[in-house]
């Protein structure tokens, strides 16, 4: 069966993870990914590793279904090398710091006069003007992004969130620009430039808050379960943050994941106040309306706390459901990696590496029909040297031999 992005070759000069995390979606709907790295290796092949001598699960995680093969961008033939795997490439993909790929020779303009059809994307911290320069890690992103001020709650400091809305988010936004820019050239046979920076990313996630600071202006927040507004949006818990208001309620027998996120539609009120043993209160005016409740919002999860505290979050959960009222719980990862749902819809997939075993790692969560994903071991540094340079590029056996000797390779 043809893949979604076969005969789409992708040349990957990307690092650590946001680009890495778009490379490889784009490996996982069919392209030909090609892992171009210094002599040493991407960073990541050996930070966090456990397991001696092997590629870190940091890196392995990241680069599934790609090819890699070493070279130094910094030496006159290696620049000859990159230039001829730019001539055949599709998509080229980076997030080197600011002006570091221009340094190395290859602005845009020379890129797009080496290879017109090109769709050349670049992921960066932060888009033209004062932030230009600054250093972007995941965090920083998701601090300058809007993300840390409104998560946490109203008395305690800034949080960040577990989810890597800085890094792989910014690469899912980046495999969006790319696919509609290969879209775009099959109209009008000219590639072109994709940027994507990180800050703008987590900014776009974070939309809802920039909608509830602008409701602010005229008057508090209803559905936020905090007492005092100032001019700025309140951090503010686990509030939905939606037009339904939800919680995070504890369970039996009270361990840190045991909670049960629960959401009180209108219709939901009823059933719920039966299942807490409160059933009175579907007809009492003080609750039956939601106007009713939102003043008491923390009152009426702590009612529902309750009754969930002396439950299991899975007969939680189960109860919950069987009146559609919606919720979900608190899953940690290692009941993701245990997750047997999660594994049979190929979310949670084993794959064999040749020199630390058996890894776990995230399947392909966009599931396309004609375009099965089956998730392939990350290569080994340079495994695809000879492959590329010498049965793609033309080189010969030796000189091959002599770019290493040279430090090209």
């Amino acid at each position: 069966m043809t893949l979604a992005l076969e005969g789409v070759r992708v040349l990957d000069m990307t690092h650590v993870q946001s680009g890495p995390s778009a490379t490889q979606l784009l490996a996982w709907l069919g392209a030909d990914v090609v892992k171009v790295e210094a002599p040493g290796g991407d960073v990541t092949r050996r930070q966090l590793r456990d397991v001696p001598d092997a590629d870190s699960l940091y890196f392995t995680m990241l680069n599934c279904n790609k090819r890699s093969i070493t070279l130094n961008t910094k030496t006159e033939r290696g620049q000859e090398i990159l230039t001829a795997l730019i001539r055949g490439a599709d998509v080229m993909v980076e997030n080197f710091a600011p002006g570091a790929v221009e340094r190395m020779g290859f602005s845009w303009e020379r890129i797009r006069e080496i290879n017109p059809r090109i769709v050349y994307a670049s992921i960066k911290g932060f888009g033209d003007g004062p932030y230009t320069a600054f250093k972007a890690y995941e965090v920083v992103a998701q601090a300058m992004g809007g993300s840390m001020a409104t998560t946490g709650f109203q008395d305690g400091p800034p949080l960040a969130t577990g989810a890597q809305i800085g890094d792989s988010g910014t690469g899912i936004h980046a495999v969006a620009g790319i696919l509609a820019a290969l879209l775009q050239r099959e109209r009008t046979g000219r590639g072109q430039r994709v940027n994507v920076a990180m800050q703008h990313a987590v900014l776009n996630l974070c939309r809802v808050k920039l909608r509830d600071q602008q409701r602010l202006a005229h008057g508090p927040l209803a559905e936020y379960p905090n007492d005092d507004f100032t001019d700025e949006v309140p951090r503010s818990g686990n509030a939905s943050g939606g037009g339904q208001p939800g919680w995070a309620v504890k369970c039996a027998p009270g361990g840190p994941n045991d909670y049960v996120y629960v959401i009180v539609q209108p219709q939901g009120w009823t059933p719920l106040a039966a299942l807490i043993g409160r059933p009175e209160l579907a007809a009492d005016p003080e609750w039956a309306t939601p106007e009713a409740r939102l003043p008491k919002l923390a009152k009426m999860f702590q009612l529902i706390e309750e009754w969930t505290s002396t439950l299991p979050k899975w007969q939680v959960l189960q109860q919950l459901n069987r009146h559609n009222i919606p919720c979900g719980p608190i899953l940690s990862p290692k009941e993701i990696i245990e997750d047997e749902s999660l594994a049979a819809n190929d979310m949670i997939v084993e794959v064999e590496h040749p020199e630390r075993g058996t890894f776990t790692t995230v399947g392909n969560p966009l599931k396309l029909s004609d375009s099965p994903t089956t998730i392939t071991t990350p290569p080994l540094l340079g495994q695809h040297n000879e492959d590329i340079y010498i049965g793609e590029l033309g080189l010969s056996r030796d000189e091959l031999a002599q770019l290493k000797e040279q430090g090209v390779i």
